[in-house]
């Protein structure tokens, strides 16, 4: 709920605040945060205080840096300064989502079956985030991110109730590598691990248009509140977490994976038509491209990592998305879109959006051709398990 009142609105509250110069560089803020921060909490929370108490602290950080992100956008502060701002929440707010999830995982007997219903319950928080943003008036307010950072207060009380996830302990001399939890990157010496964590990467990057452009898209096509119009492709990310379980059992992971994959290629081929239902249907398929792809990462991480791995792996997961993809992904669809400004100065959308599409096309292609589903040898933190 914190994020999704963060998040979702961030690029029209820049818009309505003089500061759409530096929207990539607001969303990019995140990516350049997931180089480092998850993987340094992943390895304190694998190896030293546990994932809950770093989620303790680290929810009190952020609800600190969120506010005062918003005290700097609406007090008008230069753009460096808010820049600086944003980042500091994102350095803060990144490793919380690789966290969580381990958190989540040591609860569960059957992750495969029992993680999709779970992780829905997070979608709901986001849908009710941007809900209450819009029923604030705030979807261009800086009030946005004051009502997420109280949010965020609340997740920092939460984990006094939550139980603690056990450590395994090690006799072991660390290296600065281990501290920093650099040595999570063995884990690409898998093929398929490889091919995940790479694809995950690719696809990030298209998919970094979404949320900077389709709210500006929206509004120039007549629509008011973007921020709880947003939310129409949470209601298929529920559907798909709800039966990705089932979908689990009957299908091979690497057609699950591509049909995440093709859901995304067909969302940015809807929005090619420039008229408000395509590009409402194509949000609709957000929640099919996200779930079907990057929950079940999350899934195959939990069942092919080993234990006393899974914090790091997960945090690489998001270092290879939320980082290296992210980062390509807001600088380079905000490059993209200047080009795909008119002598008038309006985006042509229908351009816009087609290029990322055939990008998306591309990725499709390349995870076919390499994903093997099949273990090529062992590796560190990488238990054996069946092929699927």
């Amino acid at each position: 709920m914190a994020m999704g009142m963060w998040f979702v609105p961030l690029g029209t509250v820049l818009d309505a605040h003089g500061l759409q110069g530096i929207k990539p560089f607001a969303f990019g803020t995140a990516a350049v945060a997931s180089f480092f921060s998850p993987l340094l909490f992943g390895a304190i929370s694998d190896r030293h205080l546990g994932p809950v108490r770093v989620l303790r602290g680290l929810a009190l950080a952020t609800a600190a840096a969120m506010a005062l992100a918003a005290m700097a956008i609406g007090h008008g502060w230069p753009a460096w300064l808010v820049l600086t701002c944003i980042q500091a929440h994102a350095l803060c707010s990144s490793p919380t989502w690789s966290i969580s999830s381990t958190i989540v995982f040591s609860g569960l007997e059957n992750a495969s079956k029992e993680f999709g219903p779970i992780r829905a319950m997070g979608t709901l928080g986001w849908v009710a985030g941007c809900w209450v943003v819009s029923a604030l008036g705030a979807d261009t307010s800086p009030v946005a991110g004051y009502a997420g950072a109280v949010l965020w207060l609340v997740v920092f009380a939460y984990t006094f109730v939550l139980p603690q996830v056990k450590l395994k302990k090690t006799e072991e001399r660390l290296s600065l590598r281990q501290r920093f939890g650099l040595d999570a990157l063995v884990l690409l010496r898998q093929p398929d691990h490889r091919v995940v964590f790479i694809t995950a990467a690719l696809f990030s990057i298209p998919l970094a248009a979404f949320y900077p452009f389709t709210p500006t898209h929206l509004r120039q096509l007549g629509l008011v509140h973007t921020t709880a119009w947003m939310t129409v492709g949470q209601a298929t990310e529920i559907a798909a977490m709800l039966g990705l379980g089932r979908l689990l059992g009957m299908w091979r992971l690497k057609w699950i994976f591509a049909t995440g994959l093709a859901f995304g290629l067909l969302r940015y081929a809807l929005c090619t038509f420039d008229g408000m239902m395509p590009v409402l249907a194509g949000v609709f398929l957000h929640g099919f491209a996200f779930t079907l792809f990057y929950i079940t990462a999350q899934i195959y991480l939990e069942e092919r990592v080993e234990t006393t791995w899974r914090g790091r792996a997960q945090a690489l997961m998001y270092l290879m998305n939320g980082g290296v993809g992210n980062l390509c992904g807001y600088l380079g669809t905000g490059a993209w879109l200047e080009v795909c400004r008119g002598p008038d100065g309006l985006v042509r959308w229908p351009k816009f959006w087609g290029g990322l599409a055939v990008v998306v096309a591309v990725v499709l292609g390349s995870f076919l051709l390499a994903y093997r589903g099949q273990r090529h040898g062992g590796v560190m933190g990488a238990p054996a398990a069946p092929a699927k």
